[in-house]
């Protein structure tokens, strides 16, 4: 996977009031690059009535999954009333945030090959994503409260594409206002659970607790050596 520029996710209007319009403008720039590169994409692989999937691994390759992913999301969103989109193709588009305030500029970064094709190559995309095998909804469980003390999978749009797989998702959750629900606070402290780092998430960046049957046994054996080292820190401070 070559270096890929990150996707600004917030409206133009979020940019302008946080004093980031200048990000707003180059991830704006590169979506619609990446949108003219996957028209190229397309025109180049399709022949004899098929599309070749090579098309879109080089397009991922290049501009990411999470570009590639909004870009199609986006072009299949404009197109709603379009019957030549998949009803599940309709249905994953609005999985993505696409701020509405962005319409006006959003057509910029549709894809303007032929509906079918571009379907296709949704598709194609989807497919992709799904080898990777990443934690997601279904993984977690959904009536989870506080996260302190569990496994949470954290989402993969937050990471960069060399680090989308699901060991780097998992991370335990130590403390935080952001574990409970009805919390104002959102920061989640924990560590990550393949290298041991300690970080901060934000709870809309954590998909949920993962169901303690997803949890390999790699990341129950740091979870217990965790919350042992917790546990002797405690000890040691009532001495």
């Amino acid at each position: 996977m070559s270096k890929v520029e990150p996707t600004y996710r917030w409206s133009r209007a979020e940019a302008e009031a946080n004093g980031e319009t200048i990000l707003w403008l180059e991830s704006y720039r590169v979506n619609c690059a990446c949108a003219r590169f996957i028209e190229k994409q397309i025109s180049a692989n399709y022949a004899d009535n098929r599309l070749n999937e090579q098309g879109v691994k080089v397009a991922i390759k290049k501009y990411g999954f999470d570009r590639v992913n909004r870009v199609l999301a986006n072009t299949v969103d404009l197109g709603m009333t379009d019957g030549r989109y998949s009803q599940s193709n309709k249905e994953w588009s609005q999985s993505f945030a696409i701020p509405k305030e962005e319409w006006r500029y959003s057509h910029n970064y549709s894809v303007n090959s032929h509906p079918g094709l571009v379907n296709l190559f949704v598709d194609q995309a989807r497919k992709e994503w799904v080898k990777l095998h990443l934690y997601d909804f279904k993984s977690c469980y959904d009536d989870q409260t506080d996260y302190a003390g569990k496994v949470v999978a954290i989402r993969p749009d937050i990471l960069k594409d060399e680090y989308k797989t699901p060991d780097d998702q998992l991370f335990y959750a130590t403390g935080g206002f952001g574990c409970k629900s009805d919390s104002l606070g959102r920061k989640i402290y924990g560590v990550l659970l393949k290298d041991g780092e300690k970080c901060v998430f934000l709870r809309g960046e954590v998909i949920g607790a993962v169901k303690l049957e997803l949890i390999p046994d790699w990341a129950n054996e740091k979870v217990a050596e965790l919350t042992s080292e917790q546990k002797k820190i405690k000890m040691e401070d009532l001495k």
